[in-house]
């Protein structure tokens, strides 16, 4: 589980990566969800990939650390989710509010010459 993990963290990172250096501001907008992507999926990882394990530790159980998950890269992936949600849609307004004054969707403002 952990290589498919890794696996498709390294792709996500690579496509983001891909898009964010395309000249369209669309394509960079997707580039940069697809890396807030990976990132939410790093985080999430390091709170140990553990199958049917509660976050929580209930009261009268003898604590085995080993057997629960973490709930601090659970409740930080949540938030960076909303929070990625917010940005890419603030984005997407200030691109086409670019592409309505300079009549293109280029990063640099203008068309290529080929």
């Amino acid at each position: 589980m952990e290589l498919v993990l890794s696996i498709g963290i390294g792709v996500l990172i690579g496509s983001g990566v891909w898009l964010i250096l395309r000249p369209r501001t669309y394509q960079v907008i997707i580039g940069l969800a697809l890396l807030s992507y990976a990132v939410n999926l790093f985080i999430f990882s390091m709170g140990r990939l553990t199958i049917n394990a509660p976050p929580v530790v209930k009261a009268g159980v003898e604590v085995d650390l080993a057997t629960f998950a973490d709930p601090v890269p659970q409740a930080l992936v949540l938030t960076a989710i909303v929070i990625g949600f917010a940005t890419t849609a603030l984005f997407l307004v200030v691109m086409l509010a670019s592409r309505g004054l300079t009549g293109t969707d280029h990063v640099d403002g203008r068309e290529s010459d080929r």
